[in-house]
């Protein structure tokens, strides 16, 4: 048996998963608390150590993570105007897995670097003018970049991804370097107008992330967890979202597929779907990513628990007396985000934050919005085959309110979005898809066949 252990280091736990790479088989599965108040490997050996104990004799030295933890990947976009390139670099981000703090565009000046700085990323995604088009807004924004890396503070400590006009991202490259800016140059995020090309610049955002990022947030002082980080968490759910969709070699993917993920901060919704024909010969001035991730920041179970009531009474969701209800109990949870559901009202309590939070956050994943400088058209969910629920929420709620929680996914007609027709529904109650993502490059068919057999089935479609 060849044996790889997949590792999640997230913001409260840190999850692993032990996998056949032969057969894709889930061998067994382990949790414990991250330690990143002492070092987070702490916490990845007592996982390790766990798993051992299930699994005597079996080699588990083959050992790859992901990380979400000391605040995942913060991002910054800095592009050319706000309604193009600035908007692709944004989905770009999210689809890298990425938390986009700080979006800008246009010429940057002294007041736009010191907000800039105060977002405290690290990562710029330095994007502007379609290939051929205009220069002088990318290589202006280079120099000011370069020239706040010698400045007093706030002082901009991030790494820079050259993702514009690839006439000029040469040059952008070389100011940046000449400035002692740890810099990254690739391909255009938008070649042409129309046409996004979100996959150089995700692959450049991950490269930044393991190699300076993950040593920059000081989380463990072993060479052995830095080695051992892979990808942004959401990074690596999104390449397990893609395999569980598509499949690899004689593995069957399910189709089009939607994944909510309930955390204690955001709630992220991952969707691969397929576009309706015509859908697809309308073009927007910034494509539509048929797959990619949007995360909500003011939605989380734990940190974020009034914004979702809040979130929830702008929608109309919450009854009559239900806001003053959940009031406290939502404060408490801001209060205690280690808090863990130990009675059965705390669990009905965490069920209809999650409840609430998923409604929310597919309401804003797939529903026409026009900011009057950037219409989103909106995702056509109704293909969709399959709805994953995932978070700590869910893995412990009891077997009724799973349901529960992912009820509005077929059935939130208010919503204004398109809802799917004949969706089954899945929860990812062992954290299988981040480790289907994390085995994805090395063992596609293993990492399918966990992604496509390895969730708790609730209904078919």
């Amino acid at each position: 048996m060849h044996a790889a252990v997949c590792v999640d280091v997230g913001s409260t736990f840190t999850k692993g998963a032990a996998v056949d790479v032969d057969s894709g088989a889930l061998l067994a599965t382990a949790s414990a608390p991250t330690t990143v108040g002492t070092d987070a490997m702490d916490g990845v050996d007592a996982v390790l150590a766990e798993l051992s104990q299930s699994l005597p004799g079996v080699d588990l030295s083959q050992v790859r993570g992901c990380s979400s933890a000391g605040g995942g990947l913060r991002l910054a976009v800095v592009g050319f105007e706000r309604a193009v390139t600035a908007e692709a670099g944004q989905r770009v981000g999210l689809s890298a897995g990425a938390k986009v703090v700080h979006v800008s565009a246009g010429l940057l000046d002294p007041a736009g670097l010191a907000a800039l700085a105060a977002d405290r990323p690290d990562v710029v995604l330095l994007v502007g003018g379609t290939d051929g088009g205009n220069r002088e807004v990318l290589l202006h924004n280079a120099r000011a970049l370069g020239a706040q890396a010698a400045a007093a503070a706030p002082r901009l400590e991030a790494c820079v991804v050259v993702a514009g006009n690839a006439d000029a991202g040469a040059d952008a490259e070389a100011v940046l370097s000449a400035a002692g800016r740890t810099v990254i140059r690739t391909a255009n995020v938008l070649p042409r107008i129309g046409v996004l090309d979100p996959l150089p610049a995700r692959a450049a955002i991950r490269e930044v992330f393991i190699a300076h990022v993950i040593g920059g947030k000081h989380l463990s002082g072993s060479p052995r967890f830095t080695a051992m980080i892979k990808a942004a968490t959401p990074d690596a759910v999104l390449a397990g979202v893609e395999l569980l969709a598509d499949g690899a070699d004689d593995i069957t993917g399910v189709g089009d597929v939607v994944v909510v993920d309930v955390g204690g901060a955001t709630t992220d919704v991952y969707s691969v779907v397929t576009p309706d024909p015509e859908e697809a010969l309308r073009r927007e001035v910034v494509e539509v990513m048929w797959r990619g991730r949007t995360v909500e920041g003011d939605l989380g179970v734990r940190w974020s628990a009034t914004g979702i009531l809040a979130a929830a009474a702008a929608e109309q969701l919450l009854h009559d007396g239900e806001l003053e209800a959940l009031q406290g109990p939502a404060l408490e949870r801001v209060a205690r985000p280690q808090l863990v559901a130990a009675d059965a009202a705390a669990r009905t309590v965490d069920a209809r934050l999650a409840e609430l939070a998923l409604t929310v956050a597919l309401r804003r994943h797939a529903r026409a919005q026009d900011s009057g400088q950037v219409r989103h058209p909106g995702k056509d969910l109704r293909q969709v085959r399959l709805v994953v629920g995932s978070g700590g929420v869910l893995r412990h709620a009891d077997p009724g309110a799973l349901a529960q929680i992912l009820a509005p996914a077929r059935g939130d007609h208010a919503g204004g979005w398109k809802v799917p027709v004949r969706a089954g529904l899945a929860a990812d109650l062992r954290y299988v898809l981040a480790a289907a993502g994390l085995l994805a490059g090395d063992h596609p068919r293993a990492a399918a066949r966990l992604a496509t057999s390895a969730l708790t089935r609730l209904t078919d479609a």
